[in-house]
């Protein structure tokens, strides 16, 4: 079956003459006469946008979401590739209609329009995974139900397949192969991919990121109606805006372009730093624009995840980038375990210089993110640093904010909008902000955890005579587990308040 599956991506790809794109270089250029002589009956008369869109919906939902990241870097992709491509957003050729009322009817039990006062069998969407079609509930709540495509769990399973032997390929025969953990990538690919089938997870995803905003001025997020919700269907509330890549349509219905730009930046670092819970398929056909000039998101099927010392060691990065302290961002890499231990710090910080300091005080419209990324490759591939799996999301969501930020205002500085947000951020994490911060939310767990302490220690004095009480101590707080090194600290200071008071 893999070997079928290969053998159609090969024969897609040359049936719509994507070879193009690789005999375009001198080194192979010679090939281009014979291959096309070889295959002449094939039709390539379309342009090179079209022909690439097409073979991308044919392979699949996993090719067409290369086309759609592919579709927002206008800095790395020619405009007509670009513009062909952004419309695998939300206009894959849908499923029958009838197919997806017999899912609907198969799911609830009932006839369709015992669930729906009425449904639109023309979908609004078509997405790469699943279709979205307008309906109005028996209760009068218009919606938008969202169906899976039959048998995208198989077709992404053997995708999936044939690209984790293309990574074990590129492990074995590549000298980078294992600094750049291909094969952990892809799993970490294959775990996403898997919360996108289940919409069930999306619906979770929804609610939690409508908790995270629910006091914010900045973004929307459509209500969850959990009872018409399963594996295969979400139903959720129609949201009304305009799509945030008609820039001319936002800005002749009153909205402040430039603030829109900065407020998508605001809301990105307040997912990743803030929440630690960030939408990773931020690409055009995802996001809207009300007309008060707030954000719609749409489509939680990806969703990135991360823990407080990635956040921590991230913040401090970026940070120090902005503040251009490049030896800062050197030791951070170092400290994280990003970078070989045995990394000179001003080695490392002489590369990242020579790599960031051209792009700074520049717009986005001046700055290609293409060349800095390929540097900033090469400079990781010299000092050995590994690439971290658990951040390939949120990669790809910053090249989809960028270019976001790109069509939006070409004039944004996005250093400038970016670093007070998180100095104010980092001031409340690590200064004394942060100190009764933590304080507070650790109160209720060492509240439980300091009265037991004289009872634990005796135990262990008791268990063990010879042990003394420094020893007890620190057996005593090697048990516990701490979640705040500082708060421990004063516990320790109490408790030995305490023994003092009672042996006085």
């Amino acid at each position: 079956m893999r070997f079928f599956r290969l053998y159609k991506i090969f024969s897609v790809m040359l049936s719509f003459g994507l070879d193009e794109f690789l005999l375009a270089h001198d080194r192979v250029s010679w090939l281009r006469t014979p291959l096309n002589r070889l295959l002449f009956l094939r039709d390539i008369s379309e342009p090179r946008a079209v022909r690439l869109r097409l073979a991308l919906e044919s392979l699949g939902p996993i090719f067409v979401k290369f086309g759609q990241m592919l579709s927002t870097r206008r800095d790395l992709m020619p405009t007509d590739l670009a513009d062909e491509l952004a419309k695998l957003q939300d206009q894959v050729p849908p499923f029958p209609s009838a197919q997806a009322i017999a899912l609907l009817e198969s799911t609830y039990k009932r006839p369709l329009l015992d669930i729906f006062k009425s449904f639109d069998e023309t979908p609004i969407a078509s997405a790469s995974v699943p279709q979205v079609h307008y309906a109005e509930l028996q209760v009068r709540r218009e919606v938008a139900v969202k169906i899976l495509r039959p048998g995208i769990s198989r077709i992404i399973a053997h995708d999936i397949a044939l690209i984790k032997i293309a990574a074990d390929l590129m492990q074995w025969l590549w000298a980078d192969g294992r600094r750049l953990k291909p094969r952990q990538v892809i799993e970490e690919f294959e775990k996403h991919l898997g919360d996108e089938l289940d919409l069930t997870r999306e619906a979770a995803n929804a609610s939690q990121l409508k908790r995270n905003f629910a006091s914010s001025s900045l973004l929307l997020i459509p209500e969850m109606y959990w009872d018409y919700c399963t594996a295969e269907v979400m139903v959720m509330e129609r949201m009304y805006g305009m799509p945030v890549s008609q820039v001319d349509s936002l800005r002749n219905a009153g909205v402040d372009i430039p603030k829109l730009a900065a407020n998508g930046v605001e809301i990105f670092y307040t997912q990743v730093f803030r929440d630690g819970f960030f939408h990773a398929d931020m690409h055009p056909g995802n996001v809207q624009v009300a007309a008060d000039g707030r954000y719609i998101a749409l489509d939680f099927g990806i969703m990135g995840t991360l823990t407080d010392v990635d956040k921590n060691y991230l913040a401090q990065n970026f940070i120090a980038f902005f503040r251009r302290d490049y030896k800062r961002v050197a030791e951070v890499h170092i400290e994280s375990g990003w970078a070989p231990a045995e990394t000179r710090v001003d080695e490392l910080e002489s590369a990242i210089r020579a790599v960031c300091e051209p792009i700074f005080d520049r717009p986005l419209r001046e700055v290609s993110f293409g060349r800095v990324l390929l540097r900033l490759f090469q400079t990781s591939r010299r000092f050995g640093i590994e690439i971290q799996p658990q951040l390939v999301l949120l990669q790809k969501t910053l090249l989809n904010i960028e270019g976001l930020g790109l069509q939006l205002d070409p004039e944004l500085d996005l250093w400038k909008t970016a670093k007070p947000w998180l100095e104010r951020w980092m001031s409340e994490q690590v200064g004394w902000r942060g100190f009764f911060k933590a304080l507070h939310e650790e109160a209720p767990h060492y509240a439980t955890l300091l009265p037991q302490l004289p009872r634990l220690l005796h135990q262990r004095l008791h268990e063990n005579p010879a042990a003394g009480l420094k020893d007890a101590m620190l057996i005593l707080l090697a048990q516990q587990q701490r979640r705040n090194t500082w708060l421990m600290i004063i516990s320790v200071i109490l408790l030995l308040q305490l023994l003092w008071q009672l042996t006085a």
